[in-house]
């Protein structure tokens, strides 16, 4: 979440400032902003697995999911896990609130210097520049989004699996692609490719 804020920072100051963009987003600055974003995702994933070990689990402790996720372990714990929900639901909205709040922020000051340009070609530039990096953050938060507001019931456990995936499998293959789509030479060759495949079925 914080990695796709700083991110939004960065296409803010790319727009908005491009001649002191070096200036403004200094190699000291990134290495501060990317180490406080692991650092942050490091202790909010301690506290979290320290709450669930505190918990005691029945049985033979079988989850109805393909990975560890929060709610699947939460569901096969005897004890009360009550703590351990709070601090979940505190780490969640505090994360999900800042970086959507820097992300907003971000690309409010960027659609309103974008309106104000006063060239065509100027506004689609900054348009280009953003379009991958939104598209990214749309994916990325409305499934976590979808994840963690589905209620707990075994009607919803199907649901939950295939937004796990989604998330974990996802949204990493499609980065690439997304920010690919960038750059002109993988423009063109896409293009190329798909008049090939039309232009290749007889008429």
């Amino acid at each position: 979440m914080f990695m796709l804020a700083v991110m939004s920072y960065d296409q803010f100051v790319a727009v908005c400032n491009p001649l002191l963009y070096t200036v403004a987003m200094s190699h000291k600055l990134c290495a501060f902003l990317v180490a406080g974003t692991y650092t942050w995702g490091g202790l909010c994933s301690l506290i979290i697995t320290y709450s669930l070990v505190q918990l005691s689990y029945c049985g033979l402790g079988l989850m109805n999911h393909f990975g560890c996720e929060y709610s699947a372990i939460i569901s096969v714990s005897c004890s009360d896990s009550s703590f351990s929900q709070m601090a979940c639901l505190v780490i969640s909205i505090f994360s999900e609130a800042c970086s959507l709040l820097i992300t907003l922020a971000s690309y409010i000051f960027i659609v309103v210097i974008v309106i104000r340009m006063p060239s065509k070609g100027g506004l689609r530039k900054a348009f280009s520049t953003c379009t991958s990096h939104l598209t990214a953050i749309s994916i990325f938060h409305g499934i976590i989004l979808l994840l963690y507001c589905v209620p707990h019931s075994r009607n919803s456990w199907l649901l939950v699996k295939v937004a796990t995936a989604l998330y974990a499998v996802m949204i990493p293959m499609l980065n690439p692609l997304i920010y690919s789509l960038r750059n002109k030479d993988v423009k063109e060759t896409l293009r190329k490719l798909i008049n090939s495949k039309l232009h290749s079925h007889p008429v």
